[in-house]
């Protein structure tokens, strides 16, 4: 019985560090083509294959075309936030060329909670 205790007590605590990890903030200020964020920044073109960490990672290969929304900045500069179909993410911006710039003025923009939460589907997954 100690036994049974003692790894559901593991597992809690490696579900627990999981969750604090997919919820890290990765930036506190992002740059973003409007105060919201909804207005698409550029297209890209993946220049390599990437597979994302977590789930608030967009996945691609080469050569697939991405809508950029945001972009963090300050404190982590090199990930970008975007969109490709119906999945969203991050991505590092050395993974993509730019294509074609849709917004040339950006505005900085204090990051949200939520904008490091795992979205599947049309929910916010809450590990």
């Amino acid at each position: 019985m100690s036994r049974i205790l003692d790894q559901r007590i593991l597992l809690l605590v490696i579900s627990f560090l999981t969750s604090l990890q997919s919820t890290k903030v990765l930036s506190e200020w992002k740059k973003c083509g409007d105060r919201e964020c909804e207005t698409a920044m550029s297209r890209v073109q993946a220049t390599t294959d990437y597979l994302g960490p977590d789930c608030r990672y967009l996945n691609f290969k080469t050569g697939e075309e991405i809508i950029v929304y945001s972009k963090l900045s300050r404190k982590n500069e090199n990930l970008w936030t975007g969109s490709k179909g119906k999945d969203f993410g991050y991505f590092p911006k050395d993974a993509v060329k730019v294509e074609e710039v849709f917004i040339v003025e950006e505005v900085e923009v204090l990051t949200k909670e939520t904008d490091f939460l795992c979205l599947h589907g049309d929910k916010y997954a809450f590990e």
